[in-house]
């Protein structure tokens, strides 16, 4: 079976910065239930982040998990909407794949 990128992506990635953004908003004092809102996941899937269950095959470097801080300040600030949410998701995705932005799945 041919494996495509998005593929990895899926499996791999969305969930790694899913978990390591759950991760922080926990940090922040966010409740697992309001950070499984603010991801659109369950929040058993935020426990399952929390726990090393789910979203561990990749760890970022200091610049990802610097990124990643600071959406979750932004997600706990409010200032961010789903859209506004997809567009940074889109944006870090591209970084991870070492491209100027999301050109496969995302849109703009």
């Amino acid at each position: 079976m041919v494996k495509v990128p998005c593929q990895d992506i899926v499996m791999n990635i969305i969930p790694a910065i899913q978990a390591s953004l759950a991760a922080e908003l926990v940090n922040l004092g966010i409740s697992q239930v309001q950070a499984a809102r603010a991801l659109s996941v369950a929040p058993s899937a935020v426990s399952q982040y929390l726990s090393g269950k789910r979203g561990y095959r990749i760890v970022f470097n200091d610049e990802i998990n610097e990124i990643i801080k600071d959406l979750a300040k932004e997600i706990q600030s409010g200032k961010l909407d789903e859209n506004d949410l997809e567009k940074k998701f889109c944006e870090l995705c591209g970084i991870l794949r070492g491209e100027a932005g999301c050109s496969l799945s995302c849109k703009e």
